[in-house]
């Protein structure tokens, strides 16, 4: 057992190359088995009143096997193959169970009530008071206070909802991996870009197939989409996405099922804790007060944002008509003319762009960000891996101290599920004679590098490394001494997208955009000519993309604002009713969209995806804060303000959930948020002088 990888101590890094299916589950056994007894321990009324006797144990006991499951939940992610799928899901139960039972737990409920009400809580640093506090509510939203069968009954609804959870993932990840399309002839593949075009023909070499293998994997779909003129060729990959995971494929991967039971287990758990729905349950722990303050901010935003979608449909359908002969345009339509339109209105195609976003230049790019804004720099580490594609990076101080360490892993394959986030391994923690650093992944799905060149990215994949990189910094920054007040753990739900879209902000600004690029064939930086067509495109359909997050985040709310379950008939006609009132683009009845929505099934953004817009103004202020500080520098505006930077860092990402994320913000900007700066980015709102 001593050579089990994942029973290392806590303090070690974790050897990911030597880890195998067959050490997950013993582990995790042996450590729910530790955290079951230090919670008995912590648990024991003759203890006193204090931290140190009681939170002290449980931390050190749960801390392991928290990082411990978060290894095997990453590992499932990024390189799943049937025998861990198996590991994984035969622990799953047992992490659930000793979850819903900790959370259930009335003896340590007991004892955090004890010291909440001792002498010995006045005494303690208000983080640690905070900690105790939320501690507090999320026993009571765990049902720590129902008795006899309710009791049960909820700790069956959580292991149920793991369980459907995990299924609904793997149900999008086999449908993704499961369907693809073998092209021969290559006048189908007309307007395709040449390196999506030599990937495709990689992938079906690798299968002894002839000609191009087209997939569902966003490097591949997305340029066939926006490029191939192929018209059927189009419609066939946008009815496969849109269906992925529904009851046009598989029988034995349709979420509907999965769907219609999470949406009943999430109503009863509400029900049983004493709530109306489950929105209302889940918005206990978010800055909003109630789903009728998120509903109006919505409505708010689509109400603004609707009179430039109408306008951006018509132009783009009179373009159809007039410029590419289309006299009625299909939704698989949408994404090619949009490109073809961009390209001729601002004179510049993703495609040639995307050659001067090399992922080497990116990344250097983006460490140069970081260093100017918080004074830390990210230096390549020799730390195991668990894919050769996969890298470490340490974040140092300008002294060479290790502050927190960040594993990267941004190529799209087999067997990784789709999208981009960030994640936990281990949170920054203090003990006596010791600091614990933090250690976070991030992941992304970029098309990896072809013929000997190095990656190439597109200008929205730099964005997306960007926001990435703002959950992770979240995590690595962090000043908290305590893993209960970590940014992760404590920040809202509907602020933690606040770093994240914060940084996006810096990939429209020409001092950071110059040392984004090198030409991947001259190594040429990015012409500013094109930068500034680039920078002309950014509000290029905004009111539509404005209408289709508002569109998402009203579903969301929606259907969890029910007093039961819906059925999958119900769920499409919410959908459907949502579209009415703020679409301007409605996809054919066949469209399966909420079964592959993994943000609300499997990802725990149920009652959340509000949370992108609801941040996205507290990011757009609190980057007109840097907009407002910036210098002139060689008669270019630059934002990269390091005093602005370092209250940044200092006032949000450095006391994470140590106090709410509303203090932290007007700490920050010295005022509550304004939705005016979001208005403007997004083109709008009328300018405003800076």
């Amino acid at each position: 057992m001593s050579q089990n990888p994942l029973l290392a101590p806590i303090g070690q890094l974790v050897d990911y190359g030597a880890i195998r299916p067959t050490h997950i589950e013993p582990a995790l056994v042996t450590l729910i088995a530790q955290a079951r007894a230090a919670v008995e321990y912590a648990a024991d009324p003759a203890l006193p009143a204090d931290w140190h006797s009681i939170i002290d144990p449980v931390e050190d006991a749960c801390e392991r096997l928290w990082r411990a499951w978060s290894v095997a939940g990453h590992l499932n992610a990024v390189v799943n193959t049937p025998e861990l799928r198996a590991a994984y899901n035969a622990c799953l139960p047992l992490v659930t169970d000793f979850s819903t039972w900790m959370g259930l737990h009335e003896g340590l409920y007991a004892q955090y009530r004890r010291l909440r009400d001792s002498a010995a809580f006045d005494a303690l640093s208000p983080v640690r008071q905070r900690i105790i506090e939320l501690a507090l509510r999320d026993f009571r939203l765990s049902g720590v206070e129902l008795r006899g069968e309710a009791r049960e009954r909820y700790a069956a609804i959580c292991e149920r909802q793991a369980q459907a959870s995990q299924k609904f993932s793997e149900n999008v990840l086999d449908a993704v991996d499961g369907w693809s399309l073998f092209v021969t002839e290559a006048q189908q593949l007309e307007g395709i870009p040449k390196d999506v075009l030599a990937a495709a023909r990689a992938a079906a070499d690798a299968e002894g197939k002839p000609g191009w293998k087209l997939t569902l994997k966003m490097p591949c779909y997305l340029p066939v989409m926006q490029h191939a003129r192929n018209r059927s060729l189009r419609q066939d990959m946008y009815r496969a996405y849109a269906t992925i995971a529904s009851e046009q494929g598989p029988a034995e991967l349709d979420n509907s099922a999965v769907i219609e039971q999470l949406l009943a287990l999430r109503a009863e758990e509400a029900a049983l804790l004493g709530f109306d729905s489950y929105a209302a349950l889940r918005l206990e722990t978010r800055m909003a007060n109630d789903a009728e303050q998120v509903l109006g901010f919505l409505r708010q935003l689509a109400a603004q944002a609707k009179p430039f979608a109408v306008r951006d449909l018509d132009a783009l359908r009179d373009y159809a008509h007039d410029t590419l002969d289309m006299p009625a345009l299909e939704p698989w339509d949408i994404a090619f003319v949009s490109e073809r339109m961009r390209e001729e209105r601002y004179a510049y195609s993703e495609d040639a762009l995307r050659q001067y976003f090399t992922e080497p230049q990116v990344l250097e790019g983006l460490f140069g960000v970081i260093w100017r804004l918080f004074g830390v720099r990210m230096r390549r580490s020799n730390a195991p891996t668990w894919h050769a594609n996969a890298q470490a990076l340490e974040v140092t101080t300008p002294e060479g101290n290790i502050l927190g360490y960040l594993y990267i892993d941004l190529y799209a394959r087999d067997g990784k599920q789709g999208g981009a986030w960030v994640d936990s391994e281990r949170n920054r923690r203090a003990t006596t004679g010791s600091l614990q650093l933090p250690v976070a992944y991030l992941t992304c799905n970029f098309a990896s590098p072809q013929q000997g060149k190095p990656a190439l990215l597109t200008h929205d994949d730099v964005i997306t490394l960007f926001h990435e990189s703002g959950h992770a910094l979240h995590a690595l920054l962090s000043q908290v001494d305590e893993p209960g007040a970590a940014a992760f753990s404590a920040v809202e739900w509907d602020a933690i997208e606040l770093p994240s879209q914060f940084m996006e902000n810096f990939c429209w600004e020409w001092s950071v955009v110059r040392t984004l690029s090198s030409h991947a064939d001259t190594g040429e930086p990015l012409p500013r000519a094109l930068f500034d067509k680039l920078l002309a495109a950014r509000n290029f359909q905004s009111g539509m993309q404005m209408l289709r997050q508002v569109e998402f985040s009203l579903f969301d709310m929606l259907i969890h604002r029910q007093n039961s379950g819906l059925s999958i008939g119900q769920v499409l006609d919410t959908l459907n009713q949502v579209r009415k009132e703020v679409a301007v683009l409605f996809p054919p009845s066949w469209h399966r969209f909420p079964h592959n929505f993994s943000h609300l099934f499997a990802g725990g953004y149920g009652v959340g995806y509000y949370s992108y817009k609801w941040a996205e103004v507290l990011s757009a202020d609190a980057y007109a804060a840097f907009e407002e500080a910036a210098a002139q520098r060689d008669g270019e505006r630059d934002t990269l303000d390091p005093a602005t930077g370092r209250r940044f860092l200092e006032e949000i990402l450095a006391v994470g959930g140590a106090r709410p994320a509303a203090a932290s913000f007007e700490a920050f900007r010295g005022r509550a948020p304004s939705m005016q700066a979001l208005l403007r980015h997004s083109g709008l709102a009328a300018s405003e002088d800076l």
